[in-house]
């Protein structure tokens, strides 16, 4: 009877051998499950809103802007001008010319009319498209930014909140606009032209 009760502590011990290496392996299963799914990560958001109105950046681009449109309102004024002085000097002296005058003066009246709303037309296409170029230049300046400030921070992820209101809630402290905003500020080179 000995013999058989030996190889049973033998066994017994094998069995709590194993017993303990699975439950040591599930334990550290479960610790590197717990620490990948409850360890801190850091997110954060920035509102998209206040970067563009507070950056340095966006202020030059929007004056470079208004410049621009400041001489285009400039031009259509000055076409606008000469329709109206032909429309009065016609109206003035439509009683005193031949018939061939009157049309020559009407035909340079429509002229005039059409050359105004070709260019208010193209300055038209010519502002959406120069608005999109800034804006684009601004979008992809401030990326680069939260790129690097992501990066420099250990964040995981960055979100943009925009007056659509993309984020309905955020805890207190996720708000990382203002640090965004300064770094930004600190960065920018104003252009010289």
């Amino acid at each position: 009877m000995q013999k058989t009760i030996v190889p049973q502590k033998e066994d017994q011990k094998k069995n709590y051998i194993r017993l303990g290496y699975h439950v040591l392996l599930i334990a550290a299963v479960l610790f590197l499950l717990s620490s990948f799914i409850f360890r801190s990560e850091k997110i954060a958001y920035v509102d998209s809103g206040k970067i563009l109105n507070d950056y340095k950046g966006s202020a030059e681009a929007k004056k470079a802007y208004e410049s621009k449109a400041k001489v285009w309102q400039a031009n259509i004024d000055t076409l606008t001008g000469e329709v109206k002085t032909a429309i009065q000097k016609y109206e003035k002296s439509i009683a005193t010319m031949t018939k061939k005058e009157q049309e020559l003066s009407r035909q340079l009246i429509q002229t005039k009319q059409r050359q105004l709303a070709d260019y208010q037309h193209g300055i038209q296409e010519n502002a959406k498209q120069e608005d999109g170029k800034l804006t684009q230049s601004i979008v992809a300046q401030i990326n680069a930014y939260l790129t690097k400030y992501g990066k420099e921070h250990n964040y995981k992820l960055i979100l943009i909140a925009n007056q659509s209101g993309t984020i309905a809630y955020a805890r207190e402290g996720l708000d990382i606009t203002s640090d965004v905003i300064d770094g930004l500020n600190k960065e920018y080179v104003p252009n010289k032209k």
